[in-house]
């Protein structure tokens, strides 16, 4: 696996950024195999490794499955693209909502994933919100921000109403709009957004078939506690579940690693 990153890697950039704009990338392609795009919008980013509040987001205008490790946009906290000789435009809305997380630097918050999926959309527009039915859903239910929609996001004053959303929490459901996570690396944020992605899909299903068991407060909140117990036995969080994900990517296509 390393030759094969070393044989793509550029000569002038450091291995770190190169590590994290191939997994950026794979979680690109992620979000695609697993149907949680909406056209070429929402946005997964990252910062980029060392001092400068550089971050990584997709060309606009792509398509996920197009996403690859050398095609990622570096921009700054003001939206400037960091190459100059880069040609792909970057999406003002995917700046705003990316940026307001990022400009905290809080090292919990290194990468930032939004995405606008059918269910994530739908549980977004429930006045209740996610609710305690299943096991993935009680590990969010105490851990879980909500904010308010605003409108496309389009204006710079909506970041702070952003950040203070989120709070201390690395899970956001973006009220009519969507779903939003956070993490530490690509594999923490993946993993978490994963978990949040599949716990409103459940919902949604169980709440279409039949009436909702919904769990009893003290219930959801130790059964809550027992799976992020369980999470975080992991030296680096979902570093072993985002391994075997790209793996099954290898075997479709390696293109992503280029």
């Amino acid at each position: 696996m390393n030759k094969r990153l070393e044989e793509t890697k550029p000569a002038a950039m450091h291995p770190a950024e190169w590590d994290v704009r191939v997994k950026l990338a794979a979680a690109y392609r992620l979000v695609d195999y697993f149907g949680w795009c909406e056209l070429i919008y929402g946005h997964l980013t990252a910062k980029v490794p060392g001092p400068d509040h550089h971050f990584l987001i997709n060309p606009y205008g792509l398509n996920y499955d197009e996403v690859t490790a050398s095609n990622l946009v570096k921009i700054d906290l003001d939206g400037n693209k960091v190459d100059a000789d880069c040609e792909h435009p970057v999406s003002a809305a995917g700046f705003v909502i990316h940026s307001a997380i990022h400009m905290s630097d809080s090292e919990r918050n290194q990468v930032v994933i939004h995405t606008h999926s059918r269910s994530g959309m739908a549980i977004a527009a429930l006045k209740e919100g996610l609710l305690p039915v299943s096991m993935g859903s009680t590990a969010l239910c105490n851990n879980l921000s909500y904010h308010e929609y605003e409108g496309v996001s389009l204006y710079l004053e909506e970041r702070e109403r952003l950040i203070a959303a989120l709070g201390n929490n690395q899970s956001m459901i973006l009220r009519n709009h969507g779903l939003l996570t956070t993490g530490n690396s690509v594999p923490d944020a993946f993993l978490r957004h994963y978990r949040l992605e599949r716990a409103a899909q459940v919902q949604l299903d169980a709440s279409a078939s039949g009436t909702l068991n919904i769990l009893d407060s003290a219930v959801a909140t130790k059964s809550g506690e027992d799976v992020n117990r369980f999470a975080a036995m992991e030296d680096d969080a979902g570093a072993l579940e985002f391994s075997a994900l790209m793996r099954k990517l290898d075997k479709i296509d390696t293109g992503y690693r280029h």
